[in-house]
């Protein structure tokens, strides 16, 4: 067996900081413990790490690096911070906010979302019935802060979203040419560091943040070998069946059956650079106390602030234009034209307005914005099913829903707690054909979707169900 190496420039790709501590630590716990692994295989975990570290926590491990890698340079960081330390509201003076499904969040996800309403810029905010403990926000947190964004109130994967489209073909096709559809998938996408080969720019890389901001300048070449590609982790491409069952639900589609393609992704290592470069900023020019040091913020009124807000808007459209592209490859490999496509992101901000008047920004990571009226899916499982969904523009949880079903363990517990044979039968059992995934995204680590969905029936409408049948993730 060849020895494992790994280069500095091969964690840069990863969106590791050049030279950076994390860097080094990541090398020197790969090389003493996974040494026997293929090269792949170790990029892929460490790319995992990357975007959603937080999910490795409890690693006895890999924590060592997700934790630093969420405080990248925090000893030169708090050496260059001079000033005085940004005092959080006491406990009593935080507004009051809804949590959704309180009984099956875990309470360290519930301690991070009071930390974050502590903050000075924090005006209003909701944990949605997904959430669980992240790093800063908790994954499911909403907020709403004056002039300002926090660049983990967004999140690493920036723009990660949702995209579906749905065909007039009869759902039968896929009992008929699963084989075929399976071919589709393991053809026309790739995940983690499988890049496609491309000859034409695509047409996100002419907009002028890529010209104007030196951050966005250099991730470029970054953007354009992963574009069209997925992340690792819990991202995926799927055929499966898309049910209708409101006649009134603003598709123009008949209620019945149909072949459907949905896919998870949000804008790989472009975006986690981004994450990283103006969370480091953030730190420097913002200092809070350890509690809270990971919901560092910048004012929109500086121009690191200003930067932040243009590059993130354009890693939700690059993210966009990935999803669009999958689906461009495989309804060409289809030999069909969707009908009709629904899609919406989460880990990002908006300018929006309070009920009160006031201008926000609102943070959702991963939740999924639900104004009255709009449109979006929030998925289950590899086998559970996921929901097509209208905002009702509850005001209570900042006109926001879950953007999944959300994990009741931990990626490590899940590998401990479970084997390919429990696999293996939670997929028989669906009927459900997997290509790739892993222990860590076995459906019994996460929540029951029909729980989630129950205990958020005020803040969306179901117009219908998609039922996973071909699934494609890393590995």
């Amino acid at each position: 067996m060849a020895k494992l190496k790994i280069r500095g420039k091969d964690l840069q790709k990863l969106g590791y900081p050049r030279g950076s501590k994390v860097a080094s630590l990541a090398i020197n716990v790969m090389m003493k413990h996974y040494k026997k692994n293929n090269k792949g295989f170790v990029l892929s975990l460490l790319e995992n790490i990357a975007k959603t570290p937080e999910d490795y926590e409890s690693d006895v491990i890999l924590a060592q690096i997700a934790r630093e890698f969420m405080a990248p340079q925090e000893i030169e960081i708090e050496m260059l911070n001079e000033g005085a330390e940004i005092p959080l509201k006491h406990p009593t003076q935080i507004a009051d906010y809804k949590t959704y499904g309180s009984k099956h969040i875990a309470q360290n996800a519930k301690q991070q979302m009071n930390v974050a309403m502590r903050l000075p810029i924090v005006q209003a905010g909701a944990l949605m019935a997904d959430a669980h403990a992240g790093y800063g926000l908790p994954i499911g947190g909403v907020v709403a802060v004056e002039n300002a964004v926090i660049p983990y109130g967004v999140g690493m994967d920036i723009g990660c979203r949702m995209c579906l489209s749905i065909y007039d073909i009869p759902t039968d096709y896929i009992r008929h040419n699963r084989h075929q559809l399976t071919l589709n998938l393991k053809e026309n996408t790739r995940f983690g560091q499988r890049d496609f080969d491309k000859t034409n720019p695509p047409e996100i890389l002419d907009r002028q943040e890529f010209r104007e901001i030196q951050t966005v300048k250099k991730l470029k070449d970054k953007a354009y070998r992963q574009f069209g590609s997925s992340g690792s982790g819990n991202h995926f491409v799927e055929f499966g069946v898309v049910e209708i069952t409101e006649p009134n639900n603003d598709l123009g589609l008949e209620p019945k059956s149909y072949l459907a393609l949905l896919s998870h992704s949000g804008s790989r290592g472009f975006g986690a650079t981004i994450a990283q470069t103006y969370t480091r900023i953030a730190k420097e020019q913002c200092r809070l106390p350890r509690e809270a040091q990971h919901l560092a913020w910048l004012s929109l009124d500086t121009e690191a602030g200003m930067e932040y807000w243009l590059a993130m808007n354009l890693a939700g459209d690059y993210a966009s234009a990935c999803h669009h592209e999958i689906h461009r490859k495989l309804s060409l490999a289809l030999g069909d034209e969707p009908i009709a496509r629904v899609e919406n992101h989460h880990n990002f901000a908006w300018k929006e307005t309070l009920a009160n008047g006031k201008e926000v920004i609102v943070h959702r990571k991963g939740a999924t914005p639900a104004s009255k009226g709009e449109l979006g899916v929030i998925p289950g499982s590899m086998t559970a099913p996921g929901f097509i969904v209208r905002g009702k523009g509850n005001a209570m949880s900042l006109n926001s829903a879950s953007h999944g079903a959300g994990r009741q363990m931990s990626r490590t517990k899940a590998k401990a707690s479970f084997t390919g044979k429990n696999m293996k039968e939670a997929l028989r059992r669906a009927d459900v054909k997997l290509i790739g995934g892993g222990i860590d995204e076995i459906p019994m680590a996460y929540k029951d979707i029909h729980k989630v969905m129950a205990a958020q029936a005020d803040l969306v409408d179901v117009l219908g169900t998609f039922q996973p049948k071909i699934v494609r993730m890393d590995r």
